[in-house]
């Protein structure tokens, strides 16, 4: 029995919930998804709960099952809610600007990178915190990752694109050795 995919999912205020050509469509405020269905399971929409059932109690089947009902809550409350990654620049002269629909970030190269912002993302900059904020929890995710990967923390000095949350191990630089006279 899969932990995960026997919990049924709360279907929250001004989120729908139907399905149509293999694909389970949510809407709710902030936007709309789809997600494909999984084979050997199924999927029971009641009023104010999903339930995602197994229909072939086969390892593949087991695998879909909690696959799906993770897919199925991630959507529901990205509809609704929406999520947030936070990134932090840290390094002199490293700051990040928006102009139009592209994101610049001049982060040491001798030309500002030039990204451009996905459609669904919204990205606010504070400071030297860059929020990448939307409904898709994939797409924000990778927008984050991409972000990041342009210039990853250093472990030296911590010069970088890092999450807020994270934590660089730092190494210890050359030390000085004394004359053996």
């Amino acid at each position: 029995m899969s932990k995960v995919g026997k919990k049924p999912i709360e279907i929250k205020s001004g989120v729908s919930i139907e399905e149509k050509d293999g694909f389970i469509l949510v809407k709710g405020p902030k936007g709309e998804l789809s997600i494909k269905k999984l084979p050997y399971v199924s999927v029971e929409i009641r009023p104010n709960e999903v339930e995602v059932k197994l229909e072939k109690n086969i390892k593949q089947g087991k695998s879909n099952w909690g696959t799906l009902r993770s897919l199925l809550n991630g959507a529901i409350t990205g509809v609704s809610d929406g999520f947030v990654k936070e990134l932090e620049i840290n390094g002199v002269g490293f700051k990040a600007n928006i102009e139009g629909d592209s994101l610049i970030l001049n982060i040491g190269f001798s030309h500002p990178v030039k990204m451009s912002i996905p459609k669904g993302i919204e990205i606010k900059i504070e400071k030297n915190i860059i929020k990448v904020s939307g409904f898709d929890k994939d797409l924000v995710g990778r927008t984050a990752a991409d972000i990041r990967a342009t210039k990853k923390p250093e472990p030296y000095k911590g010069k970088g694109i890092k999450y807020v949350s994270e934590v660089i191990m730092r190494k210890a630089g050359k030390k000085a050795v004394g004359s053996g006279s």
